[in-house]
């Protein structure tokens, strides 16, 4: 493993480059938004497929931009962020086996914890 520089040794304004795993977190986390917008518009009557369908993926990305993001609003302990995170792709998973497709749901699933295991214990070390 190459030896990279802590933030405090990089130069003002850098960040460490994109990995791989940063790109799939990236996807996962829109493959989920965008799975509880499609659950709310198709799985219910008009007018509340537009309350459903705007509101359910509004809700994922405000808990998200609060305690999971980057640069998230609320600093909470990393256990506290990953429930977070998982309520997310659970919520993700089980709109698609709602909408009567398990398989999507549960691929989904397994790649999202899969993802989210190995960013989180980036994260910690």
């Amino acid at each position: 493993m190459s030896a990279e520089p802590s933030a405090a040794e990089r130069p003002a304004g850098t960040r460490p480059p994109l990995t791989v795993v940063d790109i799939l977190a990236f996807v996962v986390e829109l493959f989920a938004f965008a799975s509880l917008a499609v659950w709310g518009f198709v799985m219910w009557p008009f007018p509340w497929n537009i309350v459903f369908g705007i509101g359910a993926p509004v809700l994922a990305i405000l808990l998200w931009a609060l305690f999971v993001s980057p640069k998230a609003v609320i600093r909470v302990h990393p256990f506290v962020r990953a429930l977070v995170e998982l309520l997310v792709y659970v919520s993700a998973t089980l709109a698609w086996w709602d909408m009567g497709q398990a398989w999507v749901g549960t691929i989904f699933g397994v790649i999202a914890v899969t993802v989210g295991v190995i960013v989180g214990r980036r994260r910690l070390l």
